[in-house]
């Protein structure tokens, strides 16, 4: 049962927490920073214990050390309470095991034994071997009707092998114990999003056809392959970024109000819009979407090598490193409203955020000269700083200046509405609400499978066509044709950053 931290909120449930794949870059990077962080703000219960699993050796003083390293370079200085961090380091334990060998989980099931708490897997570690782990502890009697497992993306390559993961981990977990995770959906932007929309009449009877004309979702990285070629150059940039982010981000924006906040019933709204996607006929791929791969060029005034000149490059290799779309969604609410989808590797900035425009005024009765300004833009900015600005119109100030209208935002930039507020990370909400047992934060497996399947019939209408993907230099905003693709509808991309 949770317990009320110092400040009163409810904290994480006491579970024991299996962490498979505690020394990969994940796990580093950002789920023991986030759990940390969970420590410090009194949100992890007392009982709680973690344990570390990995096929390389350490004993628990070591694995200890390692994680205090890594807190030290990820956590800032004065977020670092030396309190917070023995009690912290005092919860871990360590583990070498092989995962897919059934006889090494014996010591995993007597680290559990008369533990009385639930335990939840977190699988840090390639989706293909997802089913041994979960049928291994099984068999080794360590899972009981409250454990739960933890999922990262990619969940496969396509619909197929997509379904052949989720099968294997259906035999063991049922769906209402398996928490798949887009670490997206743990960002504070898009919660407010949802409550924006839907606490808000100002926008909740705006939010149609009648009164927005195009919606945007832009995702950009100034990285180029980081040393993941392996992985990338078989995965390319849509299956990457499209069939989870954005796609998920989508159905955040144009679903239909549900019935509450469970997880479910927000959950089935989000599978109505993946089922609504307009899929793409072959004269609109020529027309309405966009494949790119990055050449050499200059990120921050640094030259970097193009995609084929990585290390480990196959330079025939003609995987996307960008991806521009226009698609839509086939229902009432958002019959003819075109949205806009571009996500792509070496960008001049690292930026993720939704712009929806709104419709201009039918009657405009000022300066002819600045029609083009008389719409409203929200912007809804995930990173690099979270908030959300209404762009409006209002009259330039001065005696001189008429009604001459000047554009400016009506502004909520977290970091600076909330300066003594730290933003939490998403994978400490993610990872709160696993210990709690809530869902809704999570993706369900027909959301995955609906994404798969239009994402899919898409790659297969582009290897029906086998042409190139087209070239943009390191530092830009994505091939010619990105922007043609836009402008042709006499639309422009946002980029005011």
């Amino acid at each position: 049962m949770s317990q009320p931290n110092r400040s009163g909120r409810a904290s994480g449930a006491e579970i024991d927490l299996a962490l498979f794949g505690a020394l990969g870059d994940l796990a580093q990077r950002k789920l023991f920073p986030s759990l940390f962080h969970l420590e410090r703000e009194g949100l992890l219960d007392p009982a709680t214990r973690l344990l570390g699993l990995a096929r390389q050796e350490h004993d628990n003083d070591s694995f200890r050390a390692l994680v205090e390293k890594t807190l030290k370079l990820r956590v800032k200085p004065e977020e670092l309470d030396r309190e917070a961090l023995e009690r912290f380091l005092a919860r871990i334990d360590f583990m070498q095991l092989d995962f897919t060998r059934p006889e090494g989980y014996a010591a995993v099931q007597e680290w559990r034994q008369e533990a009385g708490r639930p335990m939840v897997v977190y699988l840090s570690v390639a989706a293909r071997i997802y089913g041994d782990i979960c049928r291994n502890l099984q068999s080794a009697g360590c899972l009981d009707d409250e454990s739960r497992v933890v999922v990262e993306k990619p969940i496969g390559y396509d619909l197929a092998s997509s379904a052949e993961i989720n099968d294997a981990i259906g035999t063991v977990f049922p769906e209402s114990r398996v928490y798949r995770i887009d670490h997206y959906l743990g960002k504070e932007t898009v919660q407010n999003l949802i409550a924006m929309r839907f606490a808000n009449p100002l926008f909740g009877t705006q939010w149609n056809q009648n009164h927005i004309s195009h919606v945007e979702i832009t995702v950009a990285e100034k990285v180029g392959i980081e040393g993941r070629w392996g992985y990338f150059d078989d995965a390319g940039q849509l299956r990457d970024m499209v069939q989870n982010h954005l796609l998920q981000l989508l159905c955040l924006v144009a679903m239909d109000p549900p019935a509450n906040l469970d997880a479910d019933a927000i959950r089935d709204e989000k599978v109505k819009v993946l089922k609504a996607l307009k899929p793409f006929t072959d004269d609109m791929l020529g027309r309405d979407v966009v494949r790119g791969q990055y050449t050499a060029g200059t990120i921050d005034g640094q030259g970097v090598p193009g995609y084929l000149e990585e290390e480990g490059a196959n330079t025939d290799s003609h995987t996307e490193s960008f991806v521009a779309m226009k698609t839509g969604v086939d229902n009432w609410r958002w019959a003819g409203v075109p949205f806009y989808l571009r996500t792509g590797k070496r960008m001049p900035e690292k930026v993720s955020q939704i712009v929806i425009h709104f419709r201009q005024q039918a009657h405009y009765i000022f300066d002819p000269d600045q029609r083009d300004l008389a719409a409203n833009k929200l912007v809804i900015r995930l990173q690099p700083e979270e908030g959300i600005a209404l762009e409006v119109l209002t009259k330039d100030s001065g005696l001189d200046k008429g009604m001459r209208l000047r554009r400016g935002p009506l502004h909520l930039d977290f970091h600076s509405a909330f300066p003594k507020t730290r933003i939490p990370d998403a994978y400490e909400r993610l990872l709160l609400e696993v210990m709690k047992g809530q869902q809704y934060l999570f993706v369900r497996r027909d959301e995955v499978e609906h994404a798969w399947q239009w994402c899919d019939n898409l790659i297969a209408a582009w290897e029906d066509r086998d042409e190139p993907p087209r070239r943009y230099p390191a530092g830009s905003w994505g091939p010619v044709a990105s922007i043609a693709m836009i402008t042709q509808d006499g639309r422009s991309w946002y980029e005011d950053y």
